[in-house]
């Protein structure tokens, strides 16, 4: 039996997470242990892990943050009581929102400013629905899946506009577009596609894989909602099983079983010796042949948050 690996590409590590743990790597090289972030700066358990170890102090709300210290805000954004309470608060401030879910921030506000309901597209609980439905309080009604389509019943004679969260399934998305456009006619559609370009090009990837798959292994945390969805998209597409890993050491023995090729891929929030420790993982199993499959090239970079470059440039570091 010719055993292989079809690893996907892209995969891993997307500009807005890149920038997000690069801001509070040099926020502690630059002021010093410790340095706060709230909530978790990405989501992926080793990452966490990672900056912790180096000086890092996650929490969940900034009145765990001591007066006057540094706070990161997370690349899943923030409402903006956050920043008025950092700021009753006299907290330094970096803001690592992802430059991607800040242009759904200022779509939000703008659509709140003509009295248009915004129907946001994602998860209850999620903290960039939270951070996003919080620039409107009031004027943004959460569409979580399919059946939060077909049931919303929005505010009689308003203006109805669509958002999304980043990191949903591009397909589930449109699915739950289509379902409001049936309902609602007239309902507008964003200036610009909101689900980020990894989110979707990750997806690519994967779905040209699964249908060789006999099993897909998606290494990510099980908060981390593209990882999440890439397991999913894997299966949706013809992969005949599917699992969601942290860790080369949570792979199943018995998932191997009968097993000729294994598509391999990685959500926008893990780092890339994560996924070497899984292929050194199968590799020694018997799955040594590595294919790499490329939807596409990807190149975007972001720039840092403003406040850190400029603190930066004042230090000789820039």
């Amino acid at each position: 039996m010719a055993k292989r690996v079809l690893l996907a590409a892209p995969r891993g590590y997307c500009a807005g997470v890149d920038r997000a743990v690069v801001t509070v790597e040099k926020a502690l090289e630059l002021y010093g242990a410790p340095v706060y972030v709230r909530k978790q700066i990405v989501h992926n358990v080793h990452v966490v892990a990672s900056l912790e170890a180096k000086g890092a102090i996650f929490v969940d709300e900034t009145d765990e943050v001591p007066e006057g210290k540094t706070v990161v805000f997370s690349a899943h954004g923030v409402a903006p009581s956050v920043h008025e309470e950092a700021a009753t608060r006299k907290l330094k401030t970096i803001d690592a929102t992802c430059p991607l879910v800040t242009k759904v921030h200022h779509e939000v506000r703008r659509f709140a400013q003509e009295d248009s309901e915004i129907l946001l597209i994602g998860h209850h609980g999620h903290e960039e629905v939270e951070g996003t439905a919080g620039e409107a309080i009031g004027q943004v009604r959460v569409i979580d899946g399919l059946e939060g389509a077909r049931t919303v019943v929005p505010t009689p004679g308003k203006k109805l506009v669509w958002l999304s969260q980043t990191t949903l399934s591009v397909d589930e998305t449109l699915s739950a577009v289509a379902i409001l456009k049936e309902r609602f006619p007239d309902i507008q559609d964003p200036p610009s596609d909101d689900i980020c370009y990894a989110t979707q090009n990750r997806q690519e990837a994967i779905k040209a894989i699964s249908a060789k798959a006999d099993l897909v292994i998606v290494v990510g945390s099980q908060n981390s909602s593209n990882s999440v969805r890439l397991a999913e998209v894997a299966l949706e597409y013809g992969a005949k099983a599917s699992h969601l890993v942290d860790y080369a050491e949570e792979i199943q023995e018995h998932w191997l079983t009968d097993v000729e090729t294994i598509g391999l891929t990685s959500g926008a929030s893990v780092p890339e010796i994560l996924v070497d420790d899984v292929l050194i993982w199968l590799a020694e199993r018997g799955f040594g042949d590595v294919e790499t499959v490329t939807a596409m090239q990807e190149s975007l970079l972001f720039s840092l948050p403003a406040e850190l470059r400029k603190d930066l440039k004042a230090a000789g570091q820039m």
